[in-house]
């Protein structure tokens, strides 16, 4: 399976008093990887939450492994593990160096803002034929 792959610097401030990564911070990273995927692969989709469009998370986890610590060089792979009618499933994996420090998954919905509320809208093609290079 192909991965999209993002490098990430560990700062001080995603630290806590003892001096590791407070663990909410994985989940911060995986929201940073969607979004520099759609920079990278699908950037005209940025246009169309101007137009209403959604990517609403519906799950999210993160199993953690290995302490990751300040000025921590860590690279995040994504894969593409499902793909539904409007729902896309992601699984991330955490290394340093060769060491796997911690696994993720997220879902996410296609929706549209209506005046009736939010409702769920077909996965644009762009952002599709993007996500269907690393299923």
């Amino acid at each position: 399976m192909k991965a999209y792959e993002y490098k990430h610097i560990v700062s001080f401030e995603e630290t806590n008093l003892v001096g590791n990564v407070y663990f909410a911070n994985h989940v911060k990273w995986q929201g940073r990887v969607r979004e520099m995927f759609l920079k990278d692969h699908a950037p005209d989709i940025i246009d169309l939450f101007k137009k209403d469009l959604a990517l609403v998370t519906t799950k999210v986890s993160c199993e953690y492994f290995i302490e990751l610590f300040a000025l921590d060089e860590i690279l995040i792979k994504m894969y593409v593990t499902q793909i539904t009618q409007n729902r896309v499933t992601m699984k991330f994996e955490y290394f340093r160096k060769d060491q796997l420090c911690a696994s993720g998954e997220q879902q996410i919905a296609c929706m549209m803002k209506s005046e009736s509320g939010i409702v769920p809208e077909q996965i644009p093609d762009s952002l599709k034929n993007a996500l269907l290079i690393y299923f």
